[in-house]
């Protein structure tokens, strides 16, 4: 959550200057060893707060969105066409998505309580998670709620709310069953982690607020019950994304909790602009709180272990967070998205262990050598190479950051050089994800944006989504053919995805402040598809972390089943596999081979395509 106008600079000598420094320091580093090819930045500071003593002072001159200006002056080493495509150029095969949350039943507003305070938890909220909470095979929903963040006694306050999906012959159909699960969630949420912590095979619900978390257990009867304080993750400091995986190898799912920042929102620290203005407040004004890591001890307690395990780094302002295999050697890794600060990517030594090395792996700061205000995670193979990628969401003005994947090697931002960067300055990105909506066989990337600085009338603060599309070279945005969605400029934060109608494609949650919720079905015609989800015997119950590979014909496609990514979200635990478009042979097959958390190897031989299926671990 940078708070940053960034000025013009074109003075190219002062460019190369600035960049000779970063390429020595990283150079030391042993990291981006090919970043003195590229010749050219911008020459910018890493942080250019305009009037230091009031950070806010110049967020006040931004233009709106469609008249500001990129200030980047480019050269060989960060044009958006260095692969030889433009990046406006979408195909016919673009996804379109139509909004049915009203036709649904879906009927949930987000409301932050803003009252022109500007308080900083306002601008952060909220987030939703699908689950299966009475286990009919049709996708559920939790979605937060905020209320007055100034309120001392919250039990008044609107809880979160569980919608039943009641969908039946296509017919979407939801339905709010929140009193009658006795699920009642009244702190100020921020976001939603579904995991199934005592493997009973009913999901459990995790809830972030900006004060005191919530845990709830499934009784497998339609009702949950509160366990916060007896299992002890009742974290009291504000938490925003949380993720549930197995992070000590024991076959039980622990839950690492992003913490922000140490604000009070009933005794918040007063920022204004030189005008006297309340305004968000600078993260850099405020001191971080260190992340948690709950390792599930087997008897419905948990205990934050995140010193013990290296779980740590400097300077922690944590709002993301995705748990998987992310250098290859089997074992799941953590990286965190932090605001203002370098990112963190915790890797696996084995035995509970954690080290933290995303500055030499490539993918704590831009190729430029700047931190940034990282927000929400997309994690796949977008250039189907074996390698997960890192897609991160970032200020306005500022580009989002593409890490490509280098297996053991770390990771590459090649941002600018696939056609992300420019695009996407003029937005601030929170909830991404990476899907092949239209199984055309090339990854589809979609960011919901929406500014943080809510003062009555910020021509930024409304922003529309974008939707980009790969097509083995380059990413192109084709949002104006996604339908009228896209054209719509709103508060955007969670996004997750679930195939909420079972006709096999991916659809989008998307949750906005203080305007309806999103459901956004997916009208693509698709081409081969596979999908799968898990039950872990060994493993998880949930299977996450999986590693799932599947072969058609001269066609491989990996997948894992991360945990968390996006943003304050939780996605069905469902791997969908585009495999391209459909041959004359309705008959296709393909072989899976399916690698469990747990080291088992599953394969299984001429699968169909074009359906889901439930794979249950098998038992050694």
């Amino acid at each position: 959550m940078r708070h940053t106008s960034r000025k013009d600079i074109g003075v190219i000598a002062r460019n190369n200057a600035g960049l000779t420094v970063r390429t020595a320091r990283f150079r030391a580093l042993g990291i981006l060893a090919a970043v003195a090819a590229f010749i050219g930045c911008d020459g910018r500071p890493p942080f250019d707060t305009g009037n230091t003593s009031d950070p806010a002072a110049a967020r006040d001159t931004q233009e709106p969105q469609d008249s500001k200006k990129s200030s980047f002056v480019f050269d060989l080493g960060s044009p958006d066409t260095a692969s030889g495509s433009t990046p406006d150029e979408p195909s016919a095969s673009c996804t379109s998505f139509d909004d049915i949350s009203a036709i649904a039943g879906l009927i949930h507003t987000y409301a932050n309580g803003e009252s022109g305070k500007s308080l900083m938890a306002e601008a952060m909220g909220g987030g939703c998670g699908w689950l299966d909470y009475d286990r009919d095979g049709r996708p559920d929903i939790l979605i937060g709620q905020g209320g007055d963040p100034s309120v001392v006694n919250r039990a008044n306050e609107p809880s979160d709310r569980l919608f039943r999906n009641r969908t039946d012959s296509g017919n979407a159909a939801f339905q709010d069953i929140t009193d009658a699960a006795r699920l009642k969630e009244t702190g100020y949420s921020q976001g939603v982690a579904i995991g199934d912590f005592d493997a009973d095979g009913f999901d459990d619900i995790y809830v972030t607020n900006a004060s005191g978390n919530s845990l709830f257990h499934n009784l497998g009867d339609g009702t949950f019950i509160d366990v916060t304080n007896e299992s002890g993750t009742g974290d009291p400091r504000w938490s925003s994304s949380a993720a549930w995986a197995d992070l000590d190898g024991d076959n039980d799912l622990d839950l690492y909790v992003c913490n922000y920042l140490q604000y009070d929102i009933l005794d918040p620290l007063p920022c204004n602009n030189p005008q006297g203005e309340a305004r968000i407040c600078h993260p850099r004004d405020i001191e971080p709180w260190p992340d948690a890591c709950y390792i599930n001890n087997g008897d419905g307690t948990f205990r934050d272990a995140a010193l013990e395990m290296g779980l740590y780094g400097p300077g922690n302002k944590g709002l993301g967070v995705a748990v998987a295999d992310f250098t290859g050697d089997g074992l799941v890794d953590l990286y965190v998205a932090n605001d203002t600060e370098a990112n963190f990517l915790f890797a696996n030594q084995g035995k509970g262990q954690f080290e933290e090395r995303a500055m030499v792996l490539g993918c704590a700061v831009d190729r430029l050598g700047r931190t940034q205000a990282s927000m929400g995670l997309a994690v796949g193979d977008y250039d189907n190479d074996g390698n997960l990628d890192i897609y991160s969401a970032h200020f306005y003005d500022e580009s989002n950051t593409l890490y490509r994947g280098l297996g053991s090697a770390g990771f590459e931002d090649v941002t600018g050089l696939v056609g992300l960067h420019t695009p996407t300055l003029p937005r601030l990105g929170f909830g991404t994800v990476f899907c092949d909506f239209d199984a055309d066989g090339f990854m589809d990337l979609f960011i919901a944006n929406g500014h943080i600085e809510n003062y009555p009338g910020n021509p930024l603060l409304a922003q529309q989504p974008q939707l980009f599309e790969w097509n083995g070279a380059s990413w192109h945005d084709c949002s104006s053919m996604a339908g009228p969605f896209f054209e719509i400029r709103q508060v955007a934060r969670g996004v997750a995805m679930a195939d909420h109608d079972g006709d096999g494609d991916v659809d989008l949650a998307v949750i906005h402040q203080n305007t309806p919720v999103a459901l956004l079905e997916n009208n693509a015609d698709l081409g081969n598809w596979l999908g799968l989800e898990f039950v872990g015997t060994t493993s998880n119950r949930r299977g996450i972390g999986c590693k799932a590979t599947v072969r058609c014909a001269d066609r491989v496609v990996m997948q894992q089943l991360v945990a968390g990514t996006s943003y304050a979200s939780t996605h069905q635990p469902r791997l969908f596999f585009g495999l391209g478009p459909k041959a004359d042979d309705a008959n296709t097959t393909c072989d899976v081979e399916i690698v469990w958390p747990s080291g088992i190897v599953q394969t299984l031989k001429d699968v169909p395509v074009g359906q889901s299926l439930t794979v249950t671990e098998p038992r050694q």
